[in-house]
């Protein structure tokens, strides 16, 4: 992913996460050539920086010490493979503001959460505390949890994998 990601250093988040949404569906898709495979991928964005999953809980610390007060751009994108290629592609974003966070809220909030938000861009599960980190939330639900499904339902319904 982080490869990926160097190449189009240059791109726009939604491209990026449309190219690693597609990169994992048509890998996948090539080991089972006989499925529809869904990839996905999200990306973060802040004041132009974009953030990947903290690789550390300090890491983590740094990311929510400059998300604090700031508003969050989360791009979510899913493609859809068949055969090796791609058959679909689609994503959605979404707009949270963060409220001032202390720094007592930061090492309370990580205690609670780390390690499981380690696998989170944005270093939050808003179905979980992460909730807590927002004053605002404009956008879709599961475009928030990481897959603008609707989208993604109606290809599927558009390739044959759900009734119509």
């Amino acid at each position: 992913e982080r490869a990926l990601e160097a190449e189009m250093d240059n791109a726009e988040p939604p491209e990026i996460a449309q190219a690693l949404a597609a990169a994992k569906a048509a890998a996948v898709s090539a080991l089972h050539p006989d499925r529809l495979v869904l990839g996905s991928d999200s990306l973060v964005e802040v004041d132009g920086r974009r953030f990947d999953k903290p690789v550390s809980r300090e890491q983590a610390e740094d990311h929510l010490r400059f998300f604090s007060g700031r508003a969050m751009t989360l791009y979510s994108a899913a493609a859809l493979a068949r055969e090796g290629r791609i058959v679909w592609i689609g994503s959605d974003f979404a707009r949270l503001v963060v409220r001032d966070l202390s720094e007592d809220f930061i090492a309370a909030y990580l205690d609670l959460e780390w390690p499981a938000v380690s696998h989170c861009v944005g270093v939050f599960r808003i179905e979980g505390p992460g909730v807590h980190l927002f004053e605002r939330i404009m956008g879709d639900q599961f475009t928030i949890l990481g897959m603008p499904l609707l989208p993604v339902l109606d290809a599927l319904r558009d390739e044959g994998a759900l009734i119509a």
